[in-house]
């Protein structure tokens, strides 16, 4: 009789978008310190793109992704998991309801960048914020970074129109390649006003920024992929 290891999976509750949820998974991988398949960390993705839009339930009137986000979830510890691991800021704005629907911890996205920033030695400083405008309306980085002693600051609203946004909607509409330059643009001028750092608080933000030269702009940048990714091993002890 086979015996199965105890060691519970990751759950991903993706899709928003589709393709930085892939993108997680895949540095999820490369992050791991391992030398074969069995080092890896067991993980179950669920992605679906079906999810409402987030920003447009928050800043518009939209039909609520609560009860998607909390079937996703659900799904997940029904199958098993152990935690839960959410590759999109702006879902986390439903993070108390999401959270009082299950038993498992999840891993906030936004602890994990501030955590990601001490990594870099950023422990102060003015601190360039990045996202959707549902992310930066929620106050999502601010209230988390300000409490943690850093000052924030964010795109204009001409900025958000004209570059962040069609950034954002490039990504999602697989035209990552020519997403680069309006998203170095913005976070160019971020740098401009004094940020020792970017947080490039929605998850196609870094794909968008990593299509090009992104040591161009010449500061650090938090990948909130990343910093979820190595959120979700420490969680898992690797």
């Amino acid at each position: 009789m086979t015996v199965f290891p105890e060691s519970p999976f990751l759950g991903v509750l993706g899709g928003m978008g589709p393709l930085a949820s892939a993108q997680f998974m895949l540095r999820l991988t490369l992050l791991t310190p391992a030398a074969r398949d069995q080092d890896h960390l067991p993980a179950l993705l669920w992605s679906d793109p079906r999810i409402p839009d987030r920003s447009a339930a928050r800043l518009a009137g939209g039909e609520d992704p609560l009860p998607w986000l909390v079937r996703g979830l659900r799904g997940l510890e029904a199958a098993g998991c152990g935690a839960i691991a959410i590759p999109c800021n702006t879902a986390h704005g439903w993070f108390e309801g999401m959270q009082a629907a299950t038993s498992l911890p999840i891993i906030h996205i936004v602890d994990a960048a501030a955590d990601d920033l001490l990594r870099q030695g950023i422990a102060s400083g003015v601190i360039g914020l990045m996202g959707t405008a549902g992310t930066l309306a929620m106050r999502l980085y601010q209230d988390r970074l300000e409490a943690r002693g850093y000052t924030c600051i964010q795109p204009t609203e001409a900025e958000m129109a004209a570059l962040v946004s069609p950034g954002i909607a490039l990504v999602k509409a697989n035209r990552v390649a020519e997403a680069y330059a309006p998203l170095a643009e913005a976070a160019s001028a971020l740098k401009a006003r004094g940020a020792a750092a970017v947080v490039l608080g929605c998850t196609e933000i870094p794909l968008g920024i990593q299509a090009g030269p992104q040591a161009e702009i010449g500061l650090p940048l938090v990948d909130t992929i990343d910093a979820l990714a190595l959120a979700a091993l420490r969680w898992a002890g690797r």
